[in-house]
């Protein structure tokens, strides 16, 4: 017997002993006095063994059919052999209408080789910063080089432009390199979208920060701060890549999730990528936004000057 059973026959004992009623003993079982009273009948009967679940060593009523098994497998070796199962249980859901859970697809890809089950990794504190309370408040920019396109074209970079407060994608950019140039086009795109946040948080790569020591003139700012600047926007460069946690996280999802999704597309070039991005980041945000403390949009709709 199992111990839940165990507990069970003490009651049911204490109940026909009348120690206690039918109604405690029931409130105690977490059932009904009818049920209860059905388990005494049972006792009377049968003895301990009465109390003894029959479907032990039957299958489960919610276990997947072979057939179902099969199918699933066979569509996550031939579209997605290379996702994580999360992201592919996803894609079985939305695009197959094959209902399973993510547990499932993940012993799947585990039994057919596909995955492996991760060690735990030793965890790394870092001081929290708090997020900011509103949207556009502040909006975290970066970077991200990778090879997109999986070889179909060159390697290019990725303008990554997530709100502190929401963890959204507020915009994304595709571009050959990570120029003054780009991220004054994806700017000029990001405040025609959505209005001028009050600050930009980025590292200190040469766009943002001048970082020649031997400078001994000039301001100190570069092209892009300045143009911040004159918008009426505060730029602030981070210490560390941790401090800037969230567009570093958002950067390996989409390294991870936007690939695949374009692989799937039939994506093999910048301009495609591009049109292909909004859709993208509705999907994202919808899965992966949290809400704001403060439901107020802090973005400025004037915009005195447009970045050329």
């Amino acid at each position: 017997m199992s111990q839940k059973e165990i507990d069970r026959l003490e009651i049911i004992q204490r109940i026909e002993g009348k120690q206690i009623s039918q109604a405690e003993g029931a409130k105690q079982l977490g059932l009904d006095v009818r049920q209860t009273r059905r388990l005494q009948e049972r006792y009377r009967r049968y003895g301990a063994a009465g109390l003894i679940s029959k479907r032990r060593g039957q299958p489960s009523n919610n276990q997947l059919s072979a057939a179902c098994k099969q199918q699933a497998v066979a569509l996550i070796k031939q579209h997605y052999p290379d996702f994580n199962p999360a992201f592919a249980h996803e894609k079985l859901i939305e695009i197959h209408q094959l209902k399973l859970s993510s547990e499932s697809v993940r012993q799947l890809m585990i039994k057919e080789g596909l995955w492996k089950g991760k060690k735990r990794k030793k965890i790394v504190i870092h001081q929290t910063r708090v997020r900011r309370s509103c949207l556009g408040e502040m909006i975290q920019i970066d970077g991200s080089h990778h090879d997109w396109f999986e070889g179909r074209r060159g390697s290019c970079c990725l303008l990554v432009f997530i709100d502190d407060a929401t963890s959204k994608i507020m915009h994304l950019y595709f571009d050959e390199e990570e120029t003054t140039e780009g991220y004054f086009r994806a700017t000029e795109h990001y405040l025609l979208e959505h209005g001028r946040p009050l600050s930009c948080y980025s590292d200190k790569y040469g766009v943002f920060r001048i970082n020649h020591a031997e400078a001994v003139s000039g301001t100190g700012e570069t092209q892009f701060g300045r143009a911040l600047r004159e918008l009426g926007i505060e730029l602030l460069c981070a210490n560390s890549p941790q401090a800037k946690g969230r567009v570093e996280r958002a950067n390996s999802t989409l390294q991870n999730r936007l690939v695949k999704e374009m692989r799937l597309k039939g994506i093999s070039d910048i301009t495609a990528a591009n049109a292909f991005l909004s859709e993208f980041i509705k999907d994202y945000n919808k899965r992966f936004a949290v809400e704001p403390h403060n439901t107020t949009d802090a973005h400025q709709k004037t915009i005195p000057m447009l970045i050329h």
